[in-house]
């Protein structure tokens, strides 16, 4: 209807949907088409879905959103995109034995399929400043790392930041070009490369650390833990703000060894992929990426 014409007849009863804090966007629930399904890496799938035009979708960089499933089950995944793209939002699936949902992206059965969506959902957002920041991810962890970098190259904001991605074999860095892209775009002329095969990549404002837990011989980058790596690089974390998402004992390791070499508790944001009860009341403590 048109309600510059249209005139209530009685009185009217409007229903809005609750608002936490006054910075936060509407939680909804919409309709979202599988738009293209490309695979990004042997076991992480990248997923874009289309939203319908006429419903705006603002999120922040670093929030996730529930696909729902049927009987009142859901699964969770953050939300790669920067916010300013959200008419096509991308998530990184990775195929978990026996995941409800992965199983069927990976087996093509769900292909340009219709789904339900809610959000933007979580408390992992980028927050506004001029600290230096360290962003450490593990495996598809650095789906919403990669949210807050494009939010932020995409809008020309300047801060000095790292970011340290940690997974098991090279063949999991599916972000890395990505990654390189960005930092290319971050002010500088030239990328520099250490190293014949990927190693360190370097900007004025972005350092990309990509870190294998399980590397090849020939593998000439990091090795070990990506939050050791960190620790390795860097000797006193109190200037900081770190954001860390991925495995919890990733995470906890983080919490814990950060604040030890002087990174402020209060300055460490962080989002743990929990896997949670399969069930409509389960607890959303952090964005989660799932089966």
């Amino acid at each position: 209807m048109l309600l510059c014409q249209a005139r209530a007849r009685s009185d009217v009863t409007i229903q809005t949907f609750a608002v936490t804090t006054p910075e936060q966007a509407l939680i909804k629930r919409l309709p979202a088409r599988i738009e293209r399904v490309l695979p990004l890496s042997h076991d992480v799938m990248g997923l874009y879905l289309k939203l319908p035009v006429a419903e705006a979708f603002p999120f922040e960089a670093g929030q996730y959103i529930d696909i729902m499933l049927a009987g009142g089950r859901r699964r969770s995944f953050s939300i790669a995109s920067a916010p300013q793209d959200s008419r096509l939002l991308e998530l990184h699936v990775r195929r978990v034995a026996g995941g409800e949902f992965s199983e069927s992206l990976f087996s093509h059965t769900v292909r340009s399929a219709l789904l339900n969506i809610e959000g933007p959902l979580g408390q992992f957002v980028y927050r506004a400043g001029a600290a230096p920041m360290l962003l450490v991810g593990g495996g598809t962890g650095i789906a919403p790392l990669l949210s807050i970098l494009r939010h932020l190259v995409g809008n020309g904001i300047e801060r000095e930041m790292a970011v340290y991605w940690g997974v098991r074999s090279e063949r999991d860095l599916y972000a890395l070009a990505v990654l390189e892209e960005l930092a290319g775009r971050a002010g500088a002329r030239r990328v520099e490369v250490a190293g014949p095969r990927h190693a360190d990549v370097a900007t004025p404002s972005l350092r990309i650390v990509p870190v294998l837990s399980e590397p090849a011989p020939g593998w000439c980058g990091r090795r070990g833990f990506v939050h050791e790596a960190v620790l390795e690089d860097i000797n006193d974390l109190h200037k900081y703000e770190v954001y860390a998402a991925g495995p919890p004992a990733m995470v906890a390791a983080v919490r814990s060894d950060f604040t030890a070499r002087g990174a402020a508790a209060h300055r460490i944001f962080f989002d743990s992929f929990d896997y949670a009860p399969d069930s409509p009341a389960r607890q959303r403590s952090s964005a989660a990426t799932k089966s």
